[in-house]
């Protein structure tokens, strides 16, 4: 009895999750008369490509998404190496305070932000006078910013991974003569592996998907705009562009796509890891 009741809310909810992305793309493929339609119909008998034609062929769209892969990637990258370190440092060593920093990276998840916008304004803007490339108007803002959000999620998470490798492991490697730095890198890098593909998917979606810093950060440099804030483009007072705005939104969800696809198997390993420990 559980058993079809469960495949049944599996069903439901992957109907659930499944309709708004086929409503977006069924959307972008409709021509315009029938997105303005008054009878929407979930589907399509003359589809059309004019509306991704728009987008492409659209100024500066390739140089957005462009400045949107910078910035995910690096994210993604500065994340990975930072949040193994830092886990590495508070699990595999004692020191004053290191439950107290712990106890911070739970803290700072909890805190909305939206509340941390305004002060990350004013502070981006003072660093950007003392540092050069990290200031408003630059993609270096974003990265800084984005790195310091996805750092706690990241080393609270692979925290627990360096915690289920056996110091037994590098017991033995330091007895053959290695390094501290070889111990790192050969041991407990590739067993924590699985957990950093872990934390770069939700480090990637969230730095490809934002939208409140990319508008607030990049206030006049519309060459290094995100692909999120150059949606703004198809949202007119008069009359909103809906088969431009689903059609860059589906574009906008393809490298998520392929990145997820990419580290799948990676994903789950990892995942089934972190909830093993």
């Amino acid at each position: 009895m559980r058993r079809p009741v469960a495949n049944i809310i599996a069903v439901v909810a992957a109907f659930a999750t499944f309709f708004p992305i086929y409503w977006m793309v069924l959307s972008a493929l409709k021509p315009a008369g029938e997105i303005q339609s008054l009878d929407a119909r979930p589907w399509t008998l003359s589809p059309t490509f004019e509306h991704f034609q728009r987008v492409l062929s659209g100024e500066n769209f390739s140089r957005y998404f462009v400045n949107s892969l910078i910035v995910a990637l690096s994210v993604v990258v500065l994340s990975a190496l930072v949040a193994f370190l830092a886990a590495v440092a508070v699990t595999r060593f004692s020191f004053r305070f290191r439950t107290t920093v712990l106890l911070m990276f739970l803290v700072a998840q909890m805190v909305p932000v939206e509340a941390l916008t305004i002060p990350l304004f004013f502070l981006v803007r003072d660093i950007g006078t003392v540092v050069p490339g990290v200031g408003l108007n630059t993609l270096g803002a974003l990265i800084l910013v984005h790195l310091a959000f996805s750092l706690p999620f990241a080393i609270w998470m692979m925290r627990g991974f360096v915690a289920a490798v056996p110091e037994a492991l590098e017991e033995a490697a330091m007895i053959d003569g290695a390094g501290r730095g070889a111990i790192l890198w050969r041991v407990l890098f590739p067993l924590v592996a699985p957990g950093l593909v872990a934390t770069s998917v939700f480090s990637f979606i969230a730095a490809w998907n934002d939208f409140i810093f990319a508008r607030t950060f990049i206030i006049s440099a519309k060459d290094n705009q995100t692909l999120p804030a150059a949606l703004l483009v198809f949202f007119k007072p008069d009359e909103n562009d809906w088969g431009g705005i689903m059609a860059a939104s589906t574009l906008m969800t393809i490298p998520v796509l392929v990145f997820f696809i990419a580290v799948q198997r990676k994903l789950v390993s990892g995942l089934a890891g972190a909830v093993k420990d």
